[in-house]
């Protein structure tokens, strides 16, 4: 069962920096929070050099300072293990902690996250500094919760140090048991790479071009995953050890990390970083991009971990370091939409980075909630106003989960695999893209899944559709699982690249799609990558469904039927394989199986939306425009719709039924106005 966060209601919190500020400023920053119901901080993650100033000598002093004035005002603290930023004295001293780069050159220190999780001696420091703060403060009234480090794999999720190459050998070791065994998964006979010792095996080094061996890139994403895990097991072990009454969590999601296994087997529940103004500055090449709205794809995913989790970081200002990833400022109404963006979509903690901006360092123009001069401003006023909503819905909302009949399945495997293989690699951003965003405007709640070993068929069989669009790796078993759901009447979509790798990402020596081959009653006859001055085919769907010209996009297969029961759904019309089957659909038990031979775009998304009938689940209550975002959190008999408008305009929500808002206590009838950037919550009859 998912592990998520358990709260009695909505609650607003805040990152707090008091290392930063004069403690004459402490009493009324922690005042003026209350009053805007922010009733928890998280503290400390950064303060390692404070904690422990020199090898060996340690000062809580400050800390506690900090804690009793907080508890004095009924604020609850969440603590960071200050692991992400060792200090001066440390990585002076023990330069073998740092990471390096690929060419071996070690990271220096200045910046953040600048060490390998596989140095021995890092971890003993690690597990001191850890003990020792949780014995320091694990009786204080005002903690309640532990963040391990600051988002694991964040600035870099690549590790190269010499502690590295080691600790991958012997991952390997305990993974494959012999050379023989390695040299077979890894293909190395291919180009003489055959290892006859394993100090001869290394983790991806400088080649004349950087193309390593594919299958050891596939096992270095592995061992990076399980090497951050193992990192993170050690605190976790002490704070369990030690402060067994507080609940454990960590932040962010970033490459090459196993964040369900990591949740599965650490944590209480997940913690995510949401900053949707990342889009502004990282827009892709989308001609009609979903921008801020794209972050709810992220929380779908991040639900899919803790169905109900925490925000340790949501964006309450513009945003970016002194020399990158800057962002303009937030327009009015924007901090309030995003926090209730996290809402929808399974947060019942959201904490707000940061309380004030810093006036030194690199996040100096990284802002908070109040500016560097404390005073008032309409950040502070947007947050109050959240605060005081939380007041009136979140007893009511707490607890309740995101509901969606429609899932996008991904896995790590492919993931990690897809960003050294440009085959299949950018399909699958393009066709889970293409979905999210056409469910989206048509109001169809969506969830992001992870297939893992532990998956069920139970797991699988409340969703109506499941699109899994290009997973080039698939097991047999996979195989038999995803047969088994469409058989029970679901609706299983695939694409381009299916089915034509082992677990080791080697080619099957068996016709495409591989182990999905039968249950869509297809083969893969031709296929060309659409790169260059290859073109993509036009396709047509056999009833005319889709716009004239609509291209097949990033791969083109030329399906060939094997079953008489598959259906051709729409054809190439250009190319040399015009005529030829580009989708098709087989009836499996009571559901059906479809395949597209190209990466989906969004006319040919549309077009299935229609032919199978999905439909919005409150199409009867009302309808909004493309514009506004449309999901339902619901828990027995408790059921809530939230209608969010990111356009910088008003919205028309036409009632074809009456409901009642939660926030308001208004009854909607009729025609309403949502404003730009405005949050309406019904209340929806059980």
């Amino acid at each position: 069962m998912a592990r998520s966060i358990r709260m009695d209601e909505l609650r607003l919190g805040v990152c707090y920096y008091p290392e930063h500020w004069p403690e004459a400023l402490w009493e009324d920053d922690f005042r003026r929070m209350r009053e805007m119901n922010i009733t928890v901080v998280r503290l400390a993650e950064f303060a390692w050099a404070m904690l422990e100033p020199e090898e060996g000598r340690f000062d809580f002093s400050f800390f506690v300072r900090a804690l009793d004035l907080a508890h004095a005002h009924g604020i609850q603290v969440i603590l960071g293990t200050p692991t992400a930023t060792p200090p001066a004295w440390l990585t002076h001293k023990y330069p073998e902690v740092l990471n390096a780069s690929v060419d071996g050159v070690l990271y220096r220190h200045g910046m953040r996250r600048h060490y390998n999780y596989s140095s021995p001696l890092y971890r003993q420091l690690c597990e001191r500094i850890v003990r020792n703060m949780v014995e320091a403060y694990r009786d204080h009234p005002a903690v309640i919760g532990w963040q391990i480090d600051n988002e694991l794999n964040c600035e870099t999720n690549v590790f190269y140090a010499e502690a590295d190459h080691t600790a991958f050998r012997e991952w390997l070791k305990r993974r494959y048991g012999s050379l023989d065994a390695l040299n077979q998964a890894w293909g190395t006979v291919f180009w003489s790479q055959t290892y006859t010792d394993w100090e001869q095996v290394h983790l991806t080094r400088p080649m004349v071009n950087p193309s390593p061996n594919p299958h050891l890139a596939l096992d270095e994403k592995r061992f990076i995953s399980d090497n951050a895990i193992s990192f993170a097991k050690l605190q976790a072990d002490i704070i369990r050890e030690l402060a067994p009454q507080h609940w454990v969590t960590t932040n962010g999601t970033f490459g090459h990390l196993d964040n369900h296994e990591l949740t599965d087997r650490l944590l209480d529940f997940f913690s995510y970083d949401s900053y949707p103004q990342f889009s502004t500055i990282f827009p892709g090449e989308d001609d009609n991009p979903l921008r801020d709205r794209g972050w709810s794809m992220s929380l779908s995913n991040v639900r899919s971990i803790s169905p109900n989790f925490c925000v340790m970081e949501q964006q309450s200002g513009p945003g970016g370091w002194v020399n990158r990833i800057g962002m303009g400022t937030p327009r009015p109404g924007q901090i309030r939409l995003w926090s209730y963006q996290s809402v929808l979509h399974g947060t019942d903690l959201l904490v707000y980075f940061r309380w004030r901006t810093a006036t030194f360092g690199t996040e100096m123009y990284w802002h908070g909630i109040n500016d560097y001069h404390n005073q008032p401003n309409r950040r502070v006023r947007e947050v109050a106003q959240v605060g005081d909503e939380f007041r009136k819905i979140g007893a009511a909302v707490a607890g309740t989960v995101y509901r969606a009949d429609v899932a996008i399945l991904q896995d790590y495997d492919n993931t990690w695999d897809g960003e050294l293989d440009e085959w299949h690699g950018p399909l699958r951003w393009r066709s889970m893209g293409a979905w999210y965003k056409q469910l989206q405007y048509r109001h169809i709640p969506t969830d992001v899944i992870t297939l893992r070993k532990s998956t069920t068929l139970e797991d699988l069989a409340k969703y109506k559709v499941i699109v899994y669009p290009h997973p080039a790796i698939m097991s047999d078993e996979t195989a038999a699982l995803l047969a088994q759901y469409a058989e029970q009447g679901g609706q299983l979509f695939f694409g381009a690249r299916t089915g034509y790798k082992n677990l080791d990402g080697h080619c099957y020596m068996r016709p495409y799609p591989g182990p999905v081959a039968k249950l869509c009653g297809i083969n893969v006859e031709d296929f060309t990558l659409i790169k260059g001055t290859v073109s993509a085919a036009q396709v047509q769907w056999t009833d005319g469904r889709l716009p004239a010209g609509t291209k097949a996009e990033g791969f083109n297969e030329v399906l060939r039927v094997e079953d008489p029961g598959t259906e051709v759904v729409a054809a190439y019309a250009s190319e040399y394989y015009a005529g030829a089957p580009a989708l098709t659909k087989r009836a499996a038990g009571k559901g059906h199986a479809w395949y597209y031979g190209a990466a989906y775009s969004e006319p040919v998304v549309d077009a299935l939306i229609d032919s199978i009938g999905l439909a919005s689940p409150v199409s009867d209550l009302l309808d909004a425009p493309a514009e506004v975002e449309l999901g339902i959190r619901s828990e027995g008999e408790r059921s809530y719709l939230f209608l969010l408008n990111y356009a910088d305009r008003p919205a028309a929500i036409r009632f074809k039924q009456a409901a009642r808002e939660l926030l308001t206590g208004d009854r909607m009838e009729g025609e309403r106005e949502l404003p730009a950037y405005g949050v309406m919550i019904l209340t929806l009859e059980a």
